[in-house]
């Protein structure tokens, strides 16, 4: 299973694949798709673009994308949001399913604790993922996501193995 995970920004949107074979996770590609200056319609237009591009490129089975949280900022809330559906539009275009994880459970996920900080995650990126050095911040974040959505994905398929279904109800 090939993940791709994307951590929005409207100046930087973060991207990384990960592929998923059982418990094992192998790290494929990462990277950033800038977006430049400009006015709002030109920078969500590089950032469907861009994604575009990953998604013909390496062909992921399953996206993850980061929530937006609310920012102290409404305006900078809205502009991240625009930005997260332009990266949702890339991966729906694309025919490809979408979960989405708020920060606080992928940091969860990777890191062990809700509330890490940046050099953490991208820390336990390297470490989970073999990788020679640390990923750009926003990579490391993409990254993550996905790797959240693999381990997800793996519980969810362990504890379907292990459970029923009676008159309707998972038992």
């Amino acid at each position: 299973m090939l993940i791709l995970g994307i951590d929005p920004g409207l100046r930087v949107t973060g991207f990384g694949i990960i592929e998923q074979t059982g418990s094992k996770l192998q790290y494929l590609t990462s990277g950033c798709v800038r977006s430049g200056g400009g006015d709002l319609a030109a920078r969500l237009k590089a950032i469907l673009e861009g994604l575009a591009e990953v998604i013909g490129a390496h062909r992921p089975q399953e996206v993850a994308v980061e929530k937006v949280f609310v920012n102290v900022n409404p305006q900078s809330t809205l502009l991240l949001g625009q930005a997260r559906g332009a990266a949702i539009c890339a991966a729906v275009i694309a025919g490809l399913p979408v979960a989405e994880y708020t920060a606080l459970q992928v940091k969860q996920a990777v890191v062990g604790k809700g509330h890490a900080k940046k050099e953490q995650v991208q820390h336990m990126v390297r470490t989970l993922l073999a990788l020679p050095g640390d990923p750009s911040p926003d990579a490391a974040d993409a990254l993550a996501c996905a790797i959240c959505h693999a381990h997800g994905r793996r519980l969810g398929n362990v504890l379907m193995k292990n459970l029923k279904m009676k008159k309707g109800r998972l038992v």
